[in-house]
């Protein structure tokens, strides 16, 4: 029961994650034609040469296109999570088209629209990312080049989507092609910092005189476990108890008070730390 209740939140945050990029790319990228590389880029790009069709109906084709790709040359490898969150995204996109149909931008701040066009995507890639996912596109063209090939994945989508950024101040006009490349600058840094919070916890290294009961509390209390061994003060020669744990914010300040009334003359070394691998934490 508890591994089914794992799995249906696991899923919830992957449609949380998928409808996040989804609104990003609908209603804020799509409208002004910014191109932050990727599958959604090429979709503006195309719907740019070719009027006609919309971004999101490219966008969806791509994707799906992707999706097949990624069968045949994965086979058995390729991720349930990201099959999953493909179709999403692309069922997304084609109900948005038309329950909420657009023709120009919701409004006529374009600096303040290429945030949410930033922000709202890489949020949803940052929380995708954390569980191991994604929404597809180039992601699936990447995994097909690290199985088949030795070269740097990531400096070539890296450049591909740069190529892609850039191709908007010819086939759409300078200004959506500058506020495109400012919109990938801004991308890469929010998405490392967002993927950093999400993991971010806390390194715990307390010396004290008390261990048994600061053990008790980490372990009882707190649910976590911890290391210790005996120390001996520089200076005093007094025993000490050297405890090491890693801890979320939350308990970190559990901790760090229940240390403060238990042993005031406790020294405490508390850093932050956004790779722990271990029971837990992350998968190493």
């Amino acid at each position: 029961m508890q591994q089914k209740a794992a799995v249906v939140k696991e899923y919830l945050m992957l449609t949380l994650g998928t409808a996040l990029v989804a609104a990003g790319v609908y209603f804020f990228k799509f409208p002004n034609h910014f191109n932050t590389g990727g599958v959604t880029g090429l979709a503006v790009i195309l719907n740019a040469v070719f009027p006609a069709v919309s971004s999101s109906t490219f966008a969806s084709t791509i994707n799906i296109a992707f999706l097949v790709l990624g069968f045949v040359a994965l086979d058995k490898s390729f991720g349930v999570r990201t099959v999953y969150c493909s179709v999403l995204f692309s069922g997304l996109l084609s109900g948005l088209e038309w329950l909420f149909p657009m023709d120009a931008p919701l409004t006529n701040q374009k600096m303040l629209e290429l945030f949410f066009a930033v922000i709202l995507p890489s949020l949803g890639a940052a929380i995708l990312f954390n569980l191991q996912s994604s929404t597809g596109g180039t992601d699936i063209l990447a995994m097909i080049l690290k199985r088949f090939s030795s070269m740097d994945i990531g400096m070539a989508l890296l450049y591909v989507d740069v190529l892609i950024a850039a191709s908007t101040l010819y086939f759409v006009g300078t200004e959506a092609g500058l506020y495109s490349i400012l919109g990938l600058v801004l991308k890469s840094v929010v998405v490392d910092s967002v993927i950093e919070s999400l993991n971010r916890r806390k390194s715990f290294i307390a010396v004290t005189s008390c261990p048994q009961e600061v053990c008790d509390f980490i372990t009882h209390t707190l649910n976590r476990s911890a290391t210790c061994w005996r120390g001996e003060g520089a200076y005093s020669h007094e025993e000490k108890w050297v405890i090491l744990t890693a801890l979320s914010r939350s308990q970190a300040v559990a901790l760090r008070l229940y240390l403060k009334s238990t042993d005031p003359h406790a020294f405490i070394l508390v850093t932050n730390s956004s790779e722990i691998f271990g029971k837990g934490f992350m998968r190493a």
